[in-house]
């Protein structure tokens, strides 16, 4: 499959799991990118991001989006007890953390919504589109990666 259209369909999935109530922002991230990579967790694992949402656990801090998107990332560049950590993942994390960050000017959820009521329509789309984003631009950057590419690509023929 086109790179492209992987990259979309990610976005929507993720959108569609926050849209539909499915998950939450964080989870919506994990859960879509664990299946981009052909499940290799549990699909337990997007209990870990259950913590997140709503700028970690309600405090209005970090996007649950950006933070789940760290958790994923780590999927793919994440270590294990005695191993090097894989310089690809600070490289990567900061790299969306910076594409974010340039795209809505903070990955602060207080800032990302204070031009929205918070149980409003308009601010859930606003949300569910960040969401999207993550999860694309997540998706994009494996596609490109010679090493991750190759089990994308298979999961999706």
């Amino acid at each position: 499959m086109e790179k492209n259209l992987i990259v979309e369909s990610v976005r929507k999935k993720a959108e569609g799991y926050f849209a539909r109530g499915e998950f939450f922002c964080s989870e919506a991230v994990v859960h879509t990118i664990n299946e981009l990579l052909g499940w290799p967790f549990p699909e337990e694992v997007v209990k870990m991001a259950s913590g997140f949402p709503i700028g970690l656990g309600k405090s209005g801090c970090l996007c649950g989006a950006v933070s789940g998107g760290a958790m994923a990332l780590g999927m793919a560049y994440g270590r294990k007890h005695g191993e090097t950590m894989n310089e690809k993942m600070f490289q990567m994390s900061a790299a969306l953390h910076d594409h974010i960050k340039n795209m809505y000017k903070s990955t602060c959820c207080r800032v990302l919504v204070k031009d929205y009521e918070f149980s409003s329509p308009e601010r859930k789309a606003h949300c569910v589109k960040i969401t999207g984003e993550v999860a694309a631009w997540i998706a994009e950057k494996l596609l490109e990666d010679p090493e991750i590419a190759p089990r994308i690509n298979e999961a999706f023929n």
